[in-house]
């Protein structure tokens, strides 16, 4: 197989991964949890007395997946991800957790690309980290306040998110050296 249709081929199945980590995000706030009270977020443990909306995961995830998006298919694409993804939102969550969750996944996820972008072709592993440090720092200030008026959260949504992006790193690092051994270069 080339490696322009390796390329292809892989970007396509990170970019319908990306795009499916929003709605799931989503729906797991309202259905998904170690603790779900009424007309509240369902929450998990994150830390020791940590707790955190159970979107998190799906949110951490979302932020390596967009970079890697941008490796295989390149900026336009994953740019067009981040809004269909927030698109797909609307079909799983009652409309002012899809408004929030939108905004703030667009804004996070343009943060987590202007971060990326330029530190990309000096190292993988540190752009990944790097770029999703950010958003998901923008992410959780900006969807906690839209959503529920509050920062209650925002230590758990950051430990959250963190957590996913630390499991990524050894796939993240896998994937570049396989990149290099193969001659894959971004896109």
């Amino acid at each position: 197989m080339s490696n322009d249709k390796r390329r292809w081929i892989e970007g396509i199945v990170f970019l319908l991964a990306f795009g499916l980590t929003i709605p799931a995000a989503n729906w797991m706030i309202g259905n998904a949890g170690t603790f779900c009270a009424p007309n509240a977020p369902c929450l998990i443990p994150v830390a020791p007395h940590l707790m955190a909306p159970s979107g998190v995961l799906m949110i951490g995830i979302a932020l390596v997946l967009r970079d890697l998006v941008q490796r295989r298919l390149g900026v336009a694409y994953s740019a067009s991800a981040v809004v269909i993804g927030a698109i797909l939102s609307a079909l799983v969550a009652p409309p002012s957790l899809v408004l929030a969750s939108g905004v703030a996944f667009l804004l996070s996820e343009f943060a987590d690309l202007a971060v990326y972008t330029p530190l990309a072709r000096r190292g993988l592993v540190a752009a990944v980290v790097a770029s999703s440090a950010v958003g998901l720092i923008v992410d959780s200030i900006i969807f906690l306040w839209l959503a529920f008026g509050s920062l209650e959260f925002l230590l758990g949504q950051v430990v959250g998110k963190g957590w996913m992006v630390l499991l990524s790193i050894p796939l993240v690092y896998a994937l570049r050296r396989r990149d290099e051994k193969l001659g894959l270069t971004p896109a």
